[in-house]
């Protein structure tokens, strides 16, 4: 066995998601931006010699078997066929159910954490190809770079943004993806745009009126942060978001938040953490 290793598995913002249209197997294609935030949850990982995977922690709700660092590292055993095993210890820090892609992240720095621990030599295509059996955000983790999404969230194509700092609040609301795009009143058929014609002005969140309405608290959430300027929902909620250009200007609207409220502010990466060091 060898020793602990830790890593980051950051937080995304969809800074706009708009659902263009529905594929024949029922996936849903969409067009977003996806942007990394220096907010994370933490995961330690020690190789094991005799094939065992195993998680020392545990997760409100998620059995080992539904745990996607469990199902990450399960598969890349499988794929690579290595008798090689690890434990995995979490600090969770982003909501589940959030929106904030703590789930996909997490089962990210999986797929990249054990390639290096494993000495697998996989490449960051390969990991992006085995996230996508995973969940559809999970090849963005992999892929490193703040990105314009589309099809199911495999294409992608790499976008600069400028600097950023954005105030997140966290509704305490557990919502399930697959709730949300199933509902008979979802947009599916907003136009498409080109990358060239992004700017997060234009942008909505097609999710967001679907959310507001079975989830209260996320309109209230949302209601009270727009008092601030622009905000709008991320991913499937529940967290709802607010770009300023200077750290002053999100923590002053911070300051302000009513304490039955919870949230933090956050600095916008260009880059994954580990985005140049695991391959």
């Amino acid at each position: 066995m060898s020793g602990l290793q830790t890593y980051p598995a950051p937080a995304k913002l969809n800074l706009f998601l708009h659902i263009v249209g529905r594929r024949q197997d029922g996936y849903h294609l969409l067009q977003s931006v996806f942007r990394f935030l220096d907010y994370a949850d933490s995961l330690s990982f020690r190789a094991r010699d005799d094939g065992v995977i195993k998680r020392d922690y545990t997760l409100a709700g998620v059995p080992e078997e539904d745990d996607l660092c469990v199902q990450a590292a399960k598969l890349l055993q499988r794929m690579a066929d290595t008798r090689l095993g690890v434990e995995i210890t979490l600090e969770k820090k982003l909501p589940l159910g959030g929106g904030l892609g703590g789930g996909s992240s997490d089962a990210a720095t999986t797929l990249m954490a054990l390639n290096r621990l494993w000495k697998l030599g996989f490449t960051r295509e390969k990991l992006q190809h085995l996230g996508l059996q995973l969940g559809a955000d999970v090849p963005i983790f992999v892929f490193g770079q703040n990105a314009f999404v589309e099809g199911v969230g495999e294409v992608l194509q790499p976008i600069s943004l400028p600097p950023a700092w954005y105030v997140v609040l966290a509704p305490e609301v557990n919502i399930s993806t697959a709730e949300i795009f199933a509902d008979p009143e979802l947009t599916r058929n907003t136009n498409r745009i080109k990358i060239t014609a992004f700017s997060t002005a234009r942008g909505h969140n097609d999710l967001e009126p679907v959310v507001c309405r079975k989830y209260p608290q996320v309109a209230q959430h949302l209601a009270w942060l727009k008092l601030f300027g622009e905000a709008r929902m991320t991913g499937s909620g529940a967290c709802v978001f607010a770009e300023y250009a200077t750290e002053k200007e999100a923590r002053e609207v911070l300051a302000q938040l009513p304490g039955q409220m919870s949230g933090f502010v956050a600095r916008g990466l260009d880059r994954h953490p580990l985005s140049d060091h695991v391959f």
